[in-house]
């Protein structure tokens, strides 16, 4: 990771003080015209430079950045870019970077009044502390056993009343030179004399490189229930509560009360007597309530409408009647007008399509119970859900298996129906009521009535419905079909209707999820059962496994929803059922 630093120099190319080296131990300059980012975006080192706060005797300001570990040639794509307040102005590539631990990459300048920029690229095999030693700043000797070290303060403070020095300030002015000390060269700068050892304040204190990474006072331990925002006792001051708010403990407190019938649990305010007897509520908090109520409500129906009853925002609305300190009784006793609104609706949308999926069912079930809802409605709703879902599970081919002994039946048939009906025949003197018996199994519908029976396989059989108290099956022939008169017309058409499906293999197996990779157990029992030829057509050449309902329009990897096909056949049929 590439730490970023910034030096500000004066006119002779160096440090005024120490001060003027921003870092990681001193992240903001003074003056406010540097400041370290010292959480930037990951790869990245970042410097904020402010040039109109900047100093007047500031000349430059250096931009560099040293490594704890490798060096900057083993970084590729280095780049230094400068942004403005509407993005970035520039760009420079360092390529091949020579093998040194710090790096000078670039400088603000004056000029005729006005800042400038240049890249230079100029790197320090002696880390951070040679770099910053070039421009005049006094670095800790870790070895100097005469150092004191201050950790709160990279700078060190020494005497109060002196100011913290550095060789940039300490050099010794020509005028003060004899003779014989005095350079003979009068064209020679004063920063010349920078080989000189620097006449060093004893109040001085050097530069500490070393990382300063101060320990945070350990945060108070979470309440027992850390989930729920809500009031607890105050870890730092037991006497009073304070606000957890799920993550962390919040400044907002107030006074423990102690539990009393004269008292307001809310405000400790005393309660007044009534005329005949009792205790009246307190008249501020009730007034206070009902108003936070009347928009709470509001707020809890948008929540309701927009994400039902969980997730984070209505765990909020709950929360911010703790907040309140308003009981959850309360709460639910505003809501529950809104809440039945919200279940009646949560039910017409789920029979919408005529389908109850055990989502919606699950979905219904969590709402009536987070809720807290009761009542005769409520158990209504109840009934016609899980009514709702039986139907769809018969519909979707989760058929009951009936034992049925003294009934022959063919191989491999199981029942799945057995009931008193009446067979319905239009004649045209009126219709023939015939009482009987409805057997239905995985192969056929069978009647059994008094002196007369019939059988009509599924193959012959188009569509189910249910017509008030009658259940009428349409075949391919028009007069092939057949209705039936039963006491749950509903509840025997949605079965019959899941038998044909099963028996034409137009439903999904239950419980099984969609997907393109076929187990090998269900290519098997597919390949047997076709008997490795093509459904259609009989050839056993270039075949392949096609899904009945096509994986595009909800079908489903199974054994009922798949069949060999050549490719021919396969092609044929495309996308259609």
């Amino acid at each position: 990771m590439v730490d970023a630093h910034a030096l500000l120099l004066g006119e002779s190319g160096t440090v005024r003080t120490d001060r003027d080296l921003v870092f990681y131990n001193a992240p903001r300059h003074v003056s406010q015209a540097v400041t370290l980012d010292q959480e930037p975006a990951p790869q990245t080192a970042r410097l904020s430079v402010s040039l109109p706060r900047t100093e007047a005797d500031v000349d430059r300001i250096v931009l560099a950045g040293s490594l704890d570990e490798g060096t900057f040639g083993d970084i590729t794509g280095l780049t230094l870019t400068i942004h403005d307040a509407h993005g970035p102005m520039t760009e420079f590539a360092i390529e091949d970077p020579d093998p040194v631990t710090a790096l000078m990459f670039g400088e603000f300048y004056r000029r005729d009044g006005q800042w400038r920029f240049r890249a230079i690229a100029q790197g320090w095999s002696t880390g951070l502390a040679g770099l910053v030693t070039e421009f005049g700043v006094s670095v800790d000797d870790p070895g100097d056993e005469r150092r004191t070290t201050h950790p709160a303060n990279p700078f060190g403070a020494g005497n109060p009343s002196a100011e913290p020095t550095s060789p940039a300030l300490e050099r010794i002015p020509t005028d003060s030179l004899d003779a014989a000390q005095a350079p003979t060269n009068p064209r020679m700068r004063q920063t010349d004399l920078l080989d000189q050892p620097p006449a060093r304040s004893p109040y001085a204190r050097p530069v500490d490189l070393a990382r300063r990474l101060a320990d945070p006072p350990p945060a108070p331990a979470p309440p027992p229930n850390p989930e729920l925002a809500d009031w607890h006792p105050d870890p730092e001051d037991p006497a009073r509560l304070r606000w957890w708010d799920g993550t962390e403990w919040t400044t907002a407190t107030h006074g423990r009360h102690q539990p009393s019938d004269r008292h307001c649990t809310r405000c400790a305010n005393l309660r007044r007597r009534k005329l005949f007897g009792g205790l009246a509520p307190c008249q501020f908090c009730a007034a206070e309530i009902e108003e936070f109520l009347t928009h709470w409500h509001t707020q809890a129906w948008r929540v309701l409408t927009g994400h039902g009853p969980r997730g984070p925002e209505w765990a909020s609305l709950w929360a911010s009647l703790r907040y309140q300190r308003i009981e959850e009784q309360a709460g639910r006793e505003a809501l529950r007008d809104v809440a039945l609104s919200y279940v009646e609706r949560l039910v017409t949308f789920t029979f919408a399509d005529g389908e109850v999926e055990h989502d919606e069912l699950a979905a219904f079930e969590h709402a009536v119970t987070e809720l807290a809802l009761t009542g005769p409605l409520v158990e209504d709703l109840r009934r016609r859900m899980h009514r709702g879902r039986t139907l769809s599970r018969l519909r979707g081919g989760d058929l009951p298996v009936m034992r049925t002994p003294g009934l022959h039946l063919d191989p491999e048939e199981k029942v799945h129906l057995d009931l008193p009906a009446v067979h319905v025949r239009q004649l045209a003197r009126g219709p023939r009521l015939t009482e009987g018996r409805m057997i239905v199994s995985n192969k056929k519908l069978r009647f059994v009535g008094h002196g007369t029976g019939t059988e009509l396989p599924w193959t012959r059989v188009v569509s189910v419905h249910a017509e008030q108290d009658t259940v009428v099956l349409a075949a391919t022939s028009s007069r092939g079909g057949a209705t039936f008169t039963v006491a749950d017309p509903d509840y025997v058409a949605a079965a019959l209707e899941g038998a044909l499906r099963v028996a034409k293999r137009l439903i999904l197996t239950p419980g099984q999820r969609d997907t393109r990779s076929i187990p090998q157990e269900v290519k098997a029992e597919v390949w047997q059962r076709d008997g490795g030829k093509c459904v259609e057509c009989g050839d056993s050449h270039y075949l392949e496994f096609d899904h009945i309902i096509p994986l595009s329009r909800g079908g489903a990897t199974s054994a009922t929803n798949l069949q060999i096909l050549c490719r021919a056949c396969n092609r044929a049929k495309g996308a259609r059922i």
